[in-house]
């Protein structure tokens, strides 16, 4: 899969429904987000999907492409998203599998959003 394809596929994964999603996320995939129940399989992150109002905007920067063998991407990014009013960021991880020829399956991913820095505690004497 070229990388113009695979950020493609990657943003269908944001902005696709349900059956798009069921198609394209392994079963056994893990996943992590940052709500509860934060680490899930891939059924429950389908189920997730499909309760979830899907994002209509998605920007992705930062973009890293990895080829570590034959048959396996693995992905790294910032992800800016939107719908209506409400807006999300998060850097990103996925990984995809191929199963057969121009047959890819998402078998990883995990989002985490900016970690905002806390000021110093100053030691009180």
């Amino acid at each position: 899969m070229d990388d113009d394809r695979v950020w493609s596929f990657e943003k269908s994964l944001w902005t696709g429904d349900a059956d798009h999603y069921r198609q394209l996320v392994d079963d056994e995939c893990l996943t992590v987000l940052p709500q509860p129940p934060f680490v899930m399989s891939g059924k429950q992150a389908i189920e997730a999907v499909a309760h979830t109002p899907r994002w209509s905007e998605i920007e992705i920067s930062q973009e890293q492409i990895s080829r570590p063998q034959e048959g396996l991407i693995v992905i790294a990014y910032q992800a800016t998203a939107s719908r209506g009013e409400q807006a999300y960021e998060a850097h990103c991880t996925s990984t995809y599998r191929r199963l057969e020829h121009d047959k890819w399956r998402v078998v990883q991913h995990q989002q985490t959003p900016p970690i905002v820095s806390r000021p110093a505690v100053e030691a009180v004497e």
